[in-house]
């Protein structure tokens, strides 16, 4: 989403296109993606509105896109290139400091809130907890599943309206209702998007292969030590470990460090020694929306998934089947031109 926003809004700014009408554009997109994922959350007869999960990931889609979209209109530039200054090195940083800075400032509150407020009226969750509670750790924090982020949805949403199966909930008996879509980790989403965003930053900036490919990979280290550092380089411990349902800084930071490794890799490969052209995986980003909603909707019937025998190898097997299903439709209507966008 993100590296796709730096160019397109480029291109919009190139044109001179009026910001009420990206306003307007912004707006829209954010509303359809988030009505998209309730129309989700209402599958399989889940339709009564006071029970309706709120939360979920086209939601959280929502959300980043609108936050990074709004300071995108804001501080895009049409040429962010400038030759004779001596920072050009790390313009794409100096030109859009303003972002750097908004961002920053909401990793902070997200770690100020995560670590540095008492969950009220709670006598044994400790300040900072973002464990599973149930029946880990002696079951000292049963009732603390999340830790602060469990806590706001709870308070904002209603307990009837986040996510009522938490994968945590039969591994550690959890009673207490968590959502991994929450509104804390919507924080750390929309930096992962600014991340993918800034990536997009340094192909519009920087003419050059080798400069931006060094740029990607410079921040993959960077940002990979930062995890490592976190969770002091163990799987499970650290001062702040990697934890998907948390959307935690150490699994986002991670997870950018990866997608740097992997855009570097692909750029290489496809663009620059042309010896791959991205294909079958760039069908499924021209329909990714159409696809994401058909198989959140079709994913549990025939031909996308049948039943196969218990086992890791049969499980591995059908989960490729079903990712294979998705890409051969998409193959099919990238050949009979039919795009879905939003």
């Amino acid at each position: 989403m993100g590296t796709a926003m730096a160019i397109s809004f480029r291109s919009l700014v190139r044109k001179a296109t009026p910001k009420k009408q990206l306003l307007l554009k912004i707006i829209k997109r954010t509303i359809i993606l988030f009505v998209l994922g309730l129309f989700i959350n209402s599958s399989g007869g889940h339709n009564d509105v006071s029970t309706l999960r709120i939360p979920g990931v086209l939601q959280r889609f929502a959300a980043a896109y609108l936050v990074t979209a709004l300071l995108e209109l804001l501080f895009a530039q049409a040429e962010p290139y400038y030759e004779d200054v001596w920072w050009r090195c790390v313009q794409d940083l100096v030109v859009y400091w303003p972002e750097w800075f908004i961002n920053l400032a909401l990793v902070a509150v997200y770690l100020v809130v995560t670590f540095g407020i008492q969950i009220p009226d709670s006598t044994n969750c400790p300040m900072g907890y973002t464990g599973p509670g149930g029946i880990s750790e002696n079951g000292n924090y049963a009732n603390c599943t999340g830790g602060i982020a469990g806590y706001i949805d709870r308070w904002l949403l209603g307990t009837a309206h986040v996510y009522q199966h938490g994968t945590a909930q039969k591994t550690y008996q959890t009673t207490v209702a968590y959502d991994p879509e929450g509104i804390l980790g919507t924080i750390t989403t929309i930096f992962i998007c600014f991340l993918g965003l800034h990536a997009g930053k340094i192909i519009i900036t920087y003419k050059s292969h080798r400069g931006r490919i060094i740029r990607w990979l410079i921040w993959a280290v960077f940002l990979g030590s930062i995890a490592l550092l976190l969770t002091k380089c163990s799987q499970n411990d650290g001062w702040i470990p990697i934890n998907k349902n948390l959307w935690s800084l150490s699994f986002v930071l991670a997870n950018g460090s990866l997608a740097f490794i992997l855009l570097s890799v692909c750029y290489l490969t496809i663009d620059v020694w042309h010896i791959w052209s991205g294909a079958p995986f760039f069908y499924p980003g021209m329909n990714s929306i159409f696809l994401y909603l058909g198989h959140e909707v079709l994913g549990g019937y025939f031909p996308v998934q049948i039943n196969v025998p218990k086992t890791h190898a049969a499980k591995l097997a059908m989960n490729l089947w079903g990712a294979a299903f998705w890409v051969i439709v998409s193959v099919y209507m990238h050949y009979k031109n039919v795009f879905i966008t939003i």
